[in-house]
């Protein structure tokens, strides 16, 4: 029997992204004197929360007006690690593509209680207010993932 598995269009490359991102920002090595710099650095589990957004009016202008939404309101959150927005990447159409979506929000969290309180900030609440009404189908993927050394 032969099995065949789907990878999110762009969850594979941004880890990938993030983690390149955390081991070029990270200082070289953390010594007594640097004890800020260690309180900042992220935790060893940080959180991936990935939304795509299937969009009822699925135009070039809808997309771009929610990417720059995602901008507005989701960016910028405490604990913070990586945040990208953007449009289905439609030169790849491989089989083993999910395509079922126009619009997908990135962001890696340095640990779950910065991802709570994103989701409660008023930012975050009122995105889903002003752009709720053209979402034909939001599927959220939350993980735990670990940057490599």
């Amino acid at each position: 029997m032969q099995r065949v598995y789907r990878i999110c269009g762009g969850c594979v490359m941004i880890l990938v992204v993030a983690m390149v991102w955390l081991k070029q920002t990270a200082p070289p090595s953390v010594g007594p004197a640097d004890a800020t710099a260690a309180d900042a650095k992220p935790s060893a589990r940080l959180l991936a929360h990935n939304v795509y957004f299937a969009l009822k009016d699925n135009s070039p202008q809808a997309k771009q007006a929610l990417v720059d939404a995602c901008k507005k309101y989701l960016s910028g959150h405490e604990g913070t690690v990586f945040f990208a927005a953007g449009v289905l990447a439609e030169d790849l159409n491989r089989p083993v593509n999910d395509r079922d979506f126009d619009v997908a929000l990135h962001i890696i969290f340095k640990d779950k209680a910065a991802h709570d309180r994103y989701q409660d900030h008023p930012r975050h609440k009122q995105f889903i207010e002003e752009n709720q009404a053209n979402w034909k189908k939001v599927r959220v993927f939350d993980s735990y993932v670990e940057a490599s050394p």
